[in-house]
């Protein structure tokens, strides 16, 4: 169940980011920013599930620090 939901964060990731380096419009930004710290977020459960702790609470670390960074620039904004 993690493995799809991996790809379709990632490939929603990547859209975004190739939409904004194209067309230089950034306005997009702060949900490609949710979408990755999900993308962190299934990294790090599928770690656990895997056994390597220490990758998955990384993981999960990062995906907290690219969750705060998204609010925020959806408050400032």
């Amino acid at each position: 169940m993690l493995k799809p939901l991996q790809i379709i964060f990632s490939i929603i990731v990547i859209s975004l980011a190739g939409y904004g380096l194209i067309t230089e419009d950034f306005r997009f930004h702060p949900y490609m920013m949710v979408f990755l710290g999900l993308v962190m977020l299934v990294i790090g459960l599928r770690d656990f599930q895997r056994g390597k702790k220490g990758n998955g609470w990384l993981s999960i670390v990062s995906c907290i620090l690219i969750l705060l960074v998204s609010i925020q620039s959806f408050l400032f904004n």
